[in-house]
């Protein structure tokens, strides 16, 4: 196994014309130098485009797919994947920043894991607003997120997993299928899938930077509306995939409480509709824990 594979970043773009530079020559000085870079754009409606072509004037080798219509971040991403030929992979938002060391780091933690069946590895980030100015870090010293077997944590939400810094082994997110293209969000699912048959190993260092803007996924889960509709609908569809994966009655009872945080954002976002199936797949779960 070489020491120095490559990697595979696909920074994924959709209206970040204020942030998408930043991002991308975050990747460029990266201290780690064997990285192939994706850009995807899925048809913004800003001067993102714009900004990516002028950019890669300067900046030869990079692929740039450009959507023709709006897809979502996760057909993109699958579409874009496809592209990739590193041995491990990162999902990089247009508006977040990959610390220099960031790539290096997570490329030592697989080479020096004691994990033999090591998937992902995932570090600490530091949330910064729409001007750079410092929010708060992600984990604090009062959390100690898992390493190894992690399912447990990843459907109890314990501690959740920081995406942002992440690094996925391509061949396993290839064997699991990739994102799945009918959720409107993806990395919950992902983490679940992945960690029931694969370990994960977290990085104590703070790697990169994540963008807390108020039209991000997170803040739309407690605003109601069409968009806040689908992200609740495809929490529902995780949690039905949890009840098919989980094998103990400790899993179930764990899953529970993913359940009663849940339902706090349902109410709050006024999806009554859609609470009535979560509390019947609730009460499933706490028929299976007993």
């Amino acid at each position: 196994m070489s020491l120095t594979p490559q990697v595979s970043v696909i920074c994924t773009c959709y209206n970040h014309q204020d942030y998408v530079l930043e991002a991308l020559n975050s990747i460029i000085n990266q201290t780690y130098n064997n990285i192939q870079i994706i850009i995807t754009d899925d048809c913004s409606t800003d001067n993102s485009v714009t900004k990516i072509n002028q950019w890669l004037e300067k900046h030869s080798n990079i692929l740039f797919l450009k959507n023709q219509r709006n897809l979502g971040n996760t057909q993109t991403f699958n579409n874009a994947i496809k592209y990739a030929t590193g041995e491990y992979i990162v999902d990089f938002a247009a508006d977040d920043i990959l610390l220099n060391n960031c790539v290096e780091e997570q490329v030592r933690a697989f080479n020096e894991s004691k994990y033999k069946d090591l998937a992902i590895v995932y570090g600490n980030i530091d949330l910064i607003d729409e001007n750079n100015n410092y929010i708060s870090i992600y984990y604090d010293e009062t959390e100690t997120p898992n390493s190894g077997d992690i399912y447990e944590m990843v459907i109890g939400r314990t501690t959740k997993i920081c995406s942002v810094a992440a690094m996925i082994k391509k061949s396993v997110f290839d064997e699991v299928g990739g994102y799945d293209e009918s959720l409107a969000y993806e990395d919950l699912d992902l983490w679940v899938r992945i960690s029931r048959n694969y370990s994960f190993q977290y990085i104590p260092l703070v790697l990169a930077q994540k963008r807390e803007l108020s039209n991000s996924l997170s803040a739309n889960f407690l605003k109601k509306g069409n968009l806040s509709h689908k992200l609740h609908t495809s929490t529902l569809k995780i949690l039905e995939k949890i009840l098919k994966l989980n094998s103990s009655k400790s899993e179930y009872r764990i899953m529970l409480k993913r359940v009663h945080f849940e339902i706090f954002k349902f109410i709050k976002a006024r999806e009554f509709m859609l609470l009535f199936k979560l509390l019947y797949i609730g009460l499933k779960a706490l028929l299976k824990s007993v």
